[in-house]
Formats: structure tokens, sequence, C-alpha cells
């Protein structure tokens, strides 16, 4: 009964992502970058145009021929060219400051991750729903906690 129960869930939860308003208060916007495009820069130009103050990357598939990333308590980015899969981006973004993370492939299927610098490239495409909220806004501060500028999150 349970494994059922979780389906109808599922089901219901998939039926109303599919509506442009998923709620008072969430709403999803779905683009599309296009070869030789930035893929941080085409984020931060939505966040920006649609003014959003607390949002996510609810999911993101594509292709780049250039991968720029910092990589786990390293100062600078990393770069290679060639052609990648994008495997996951994730994260959350704020016209006050974002956090991603992205996770590539090579042809042979070797994957590689970190935070999403400039410098990421498209290839054929990068394919993204990005989800926001108006209930919160995100902000990035220093508090303490550790030696970056973490997330706040003030509910509105």
């Amino acid at each position: 009964m349970k494994v059922v129960q979780y389906i109808l869930l599922l089901s219901i939860f998939a039926t109303s992502c599919n509506q442009q308003q998923m709620s008072n208060q969430t709403t999803i916007h779905a683009i599309r970058l296009n070869p030789g495009e930035d893929l941080k820069a085409g984020i931060e130009k939505l966040v920006k145009d649609k003014n959003i103050e607390a949002g996510w990357i609810s999911t993101c598939v594509g292709s780049l021929t250039k991968y720029n990333l910092r990589f786990a308590n390293q100062p600078d980015g990393n770069s290679r060219e060639g052609h990648f899969e994008i495997i996951s981006l994730t994260g959350t973004i704020s016209i006050n400051g974002s956090h991603l993370h992205l996770a590539v492939s090579d042809s042979t299927g070797t994957t590689i991750g970190g935070h999403l610098l400039e410098g990421n490239i498209i290839y054929t495409t990068a394919e993204l729903v990005i989800s926001f909220t108006d209930k919160y806004e995100f902000t990035r501060a220093k508090d303490g906690t550790t030696q970056w500028e973490e997330l706040q999150i003030k509910k509105k």
C-alpha cells in the first residue's frame, strides 16, 4: 500500500509541475541556452531579468565544449576543452548572489564537478528549468560560521 501511495503522490507532484504557477508562491521558468553561450552568464541574465530573489535550479541537461570549475577548497578555477555532457547542475540563485555546482562527463564517462564559474561554453544546448518563490529572499553574507559568504534566508 505504501508504494501505491508514493506513486500517487509523485503523480500529483508531476502534474502540478507541468503548470507554470505551482502555487501562489512558486514560479517555474524553462529556458534553452544556445551553442556558444556561457552557462553561468545565461543563468545570471535570467535571474536579473526576472528579478529573482530566491530561486533554485530544478534541472539542467545539455553539453559543453569547455568547462570551468573551481574544485573544493581551491582558490582558482580549472578548465578543459573538449566535448562534455552536463550530468547535473544544482544550486541556489538570487540577484543577491548565487551558489551553483556543475558535474560534467567526457566521452569516456569520466565525471568531474565543482563550483560553476564563468567560461562554461555551450556545445549543442543547455535546457534549464528554474524555479523561484516570492516567499523568501536569499542573500549571501559572512556570518562567522565559515570564511565564506554563506546563504542567508529571510522569510518575506
